[in-house]
Parts: structure tokens; sequence; C-alpha cells
């Protein structure tokens, strides 16, 4: 890593600063609303184990979306 400059916040130009947070944003919020998905499901509604797909959804985009892809058996859970 040698010769590589660390890029830093304050060196990023507005639009990607704000592309950034715009992402983490998504990111973050995808993951909650997967996390509330499967704190509401049952264990028949859940392929495979809730601890282990609870860890999956932490996992950047790929999680929630692997989750809401494979990780559901049924249909819409009601959001009292």
């Amino acid at each position: 890593m040698r010769g590589k400059k660390k890029i830093r916040w304050r060196d990023l130009s507005r639009s990607r600063q704000r592309a950034v947070v715009v992402g983490s944003l998504a990111q973050f919020t995808l993951a909650a609303i997967a996390w509330v998905d499967l704190a509401r499901r049952t264990d028949a509604e859940v392929r495979g184990s809730r601890r282990l797909w609870a860890f999956v959804i932490a996992i950047n985009f790929l999680g929630p979306i692997a989750y809401f892809t494979f990780g559901r058996r049924g249909g819409v859970v009601p959001f009292d």
C-alpha cells in the first residue's frame, strides 16, 4: 500500500460525500427493514436459522437482499 494516498472525507467533493451518505442510509434502512421483518416472522416462516439470517442481514446490501430473496417463506407479515 506504499505510495497510495489515503483519501479523507474532506478530500471528497460534495457530490461524492452526498453519494456516500445516501448509500449508507439506504444500506442501514434496508437492513433495519429486514431485521424487523425477521423479528416478526415465526420459525416456520423463515428458511434456516433465524440467528444466521440476523448475521447475514448485517452484510452490506447483499445480506438484506439475500434474506428477502431466499430467507423468507410465505407472504407478507402484517405490520400492526
